[in-house]
């Protein structure tokens, strides 16, 4: 099930990954590699789905749009050309995982488990809510601001051999709106594309900048004019609501970076909350008509909620200058894209930064 409490976040849980790569003695990563095999075994090729009289109308249609949207990624967006999204799974869960992400009380700095192949990343997956749910006591235990949150889907990099590992479609997406179905493949097969180890913002701002690409051109291109309309309404939303956040991210970031006392400090933190809630009430009854799909995540809001979108939003301007500089051609995009991949951090982060004033002085 779609939920605005998730607000399009996708982190992708990995640590099967970690396990392939010979990380040894961990009990959540052999409980993670029991999990994705678990999925997987779920799963079977779409069209096997297609042919089987018991698969209801509805679930067919989704499926054949599915495919088209997989085969116009490719032929469109030159995105990888394999197994990933050609088989389904029926989960019987709201959810692919839950991630847990956490930061210190008066930081928006997500904390990070480090892994061999993916490197540092902020945030940590779990195929069973309940051991999310034990994460995240521990971690309060620890001082730390906590967020758990449903994840519909997630990316193995395409570093797994054969059709069998291949990532597949799954019943906690694919009834989606068609608009936000073709942005979900689309981001995910754009971590395929391109990976930096040790950075979240960068994989997940690219993705982000793919999928809103490619989502763009698929509705122009494709979509049906119902579909469009639905699609801009939610999508009108969103938008207010990520500047809503962003807002507050900022208010936030300058009350912890400044020079006052702690006591001060969550003062002002209490405030910028209490503004967030206000700003969000005044929105709902203004200009969505009372529309209330944000309510739970506005009701539970911390550091580490904010914290981890900004992971999806902070480079996406950068992106999406850099695919008009060069010339819309996605492959010279995705090639300039993988030469910041390997790039030192420093020099990759200035890069990025040089991409965003370039497109404020446009």
């Amino acid at each position: 099930m779609r939920t605005a409490l998730a607000n399009g976040l996708r982190l992708g849980a990995l640590a099967v990954l970690t396990a392939v790569a010979g990380c040894s003695g961990s009990g959540y990563v052999a409980r993670s590699v029991e999990g994705h095999l678990s999925l997987l075994n779920s799963a079977r090729p779409v069209s096997e789905w297609i042919a089987d009289s018991a698969t209801p109308t509805d679930l067919r249609e989704r499926l054949l749009l599915s495919q088209r949207i997989r085969d116009f990624a490719v032929s469109e967006l030159k995105l990888p050309d394999n197994a990933s999204y050609r088989r389904y799974a029926d989960l019987h869960r709201s959810a692919a995982v839950w991630n847990v992400v956490a930061t210190p009380e008066l930081s928006l700095s997500l904390k990070t488990w480090c892994f061999p192949v993916t490197g540092c990343i902020g945030y940590r997956g779990y195929f069973e809510l309940a051991q999310a749910r034990e994460e995240a006591t521990e971690l309060r235990a620890q001082g730390l601001e906590v967020s758990v949150y449903p994840v519909p889907a997630y990316s193995t990099l395409g570093k797994l051999p054969g059709n069998f590992f291949a990532d597949p479609l799954l019943n906690t997406f694919i009834r989606w709106p068609e608009g936000e179905l073709a942005r979900l493949i689309f981001h995910e097969l754009a971590h395929q594309v391109a990976y930096a180890r040790d950075d979240t913002a960068f994989n997940e701002s690219f993705a982000t900048a793919v999928e809103r690409l490619g989502g763009k051109r698929w509705l122009d291109e494709h979509a049906s004019a119902q579909a469009r309309e639905e699609y801009a309404q939610f999508d009108a939303r969103r938008v207010q609501f990520r500047a809503l956040t962003l807002s507050a991210r900022g208010r936030l970031d300058a009350i912890y970076r400044s020079s006052a006392s702690e006591a001060d400090k969550r003062a002002g933190k209490e405030r910028a909350f209490q503004e967030l809630r206000a700003d969000y009430e005044q929105l709902k009854s203004q200009q969505w008509g009372g529309y209330a799909g944000y309510d739970p995540w506005v009701a539970n809001a911390n550091n580490a909620s904010l914290a981890v979108q900004a992971a999806y939003d902070d480079w996406v301007p950068a992106f999406t200058r850099l695919f008009e500089k060069e010339g819309r051609d996605w492959t010279r995009f995705y090639a300039r894209v993988k030469e910041l991949a390997q790039m030192p951090p420093e020099e990759r982060h200035a890069a990025l930064r040089d991409q965003i004033s370039d497109a404020r002085a446009r």
